[in-house]
C-alpha cells in the first residue's frame, strides 16, 4: 500500500512505528500476509525492529528472545551510531593499527545497516534480507 504513496523515509518510519505500537505486523505483499503465521521464525516482524534512535533497537517486552534475529537486533541496538567526528577519529586509529577502533567501526556499521534496512521494509525485500545484503556490503 505504501509503495503507491509519495512518502519520505521518515514518514514511512512514523507509519511503521504507529503500526508496531498497535501490534500490527507489516508485510511486503499479500502472499506474505497469508503465510505470516508459518514464517515468523524465517523473517523479522516490523515490531521487532522498534525505533532506530540511538537508545533502542531492542526487542519489545514480552517477546521471547529465542529467535536469533531478535537476539541480534537486541545486541546491535546497544551499539551507538557514530558522529562524523568519531568516525574520522576511529579511522585514524585503525590506520595506526588499533584493533579496538576497528571493532567499534565494524559494530557501528552493523547498527547503521539495521537503521537503513528499516527504512526499506515493505519495498520488495524482507527485513532480514536487507540486513544480510547491507552486512555483505
Amino acid at each position: 500500500v505504501l509503495e503507491t504513496e509519495d512518502l519520505t523515509p521518515e514518514q514511512i518510519d512514523d507509519i511503521y512505528e504507529v503500526l508496531t505500537e498497535k501490534g500490527i505486523e507489516v508485510v511486503s505483499d499479500a502472499s506474505e500476509a497469508g503465510s505470516a503465521a508459518s514464517s515468523k521464525a524465517a523473517r523479522v516482524r516490523a515490531s521487532a525492529v522498534g525505533d532506530t534512535s540511538d537508545s533502542d533497537l531492542a526487542v519489545p517486552e514480552g517477546v521471547a528472545v529465542d529467535d536469533p534475529v531478535r537476539m541480534y537486533l537486541k545486541e546491535i541496538g546497544r551499539v551507538p551510531l557514530l558522529t562524523p567526528e568519531e568516525e574520522v577519529e576511529l579511522a585514524k586509529r585503525v590506520e595506526a593499527g588499533d584493533e579496538e577502533a576497528k571493532r567499534r567501526l565494524a559494530e557501528a556499521n552493523l547498527r547503521l545497516v539495521v537503521s537503513i534496512a528499516k527504512r526499506y521494509v515493505g519495498r520488495g525485500m524482507l527485513f532480514l534480507d536487507l540486513i544480510q545484503e547491507g552486512n555483505l556490503g
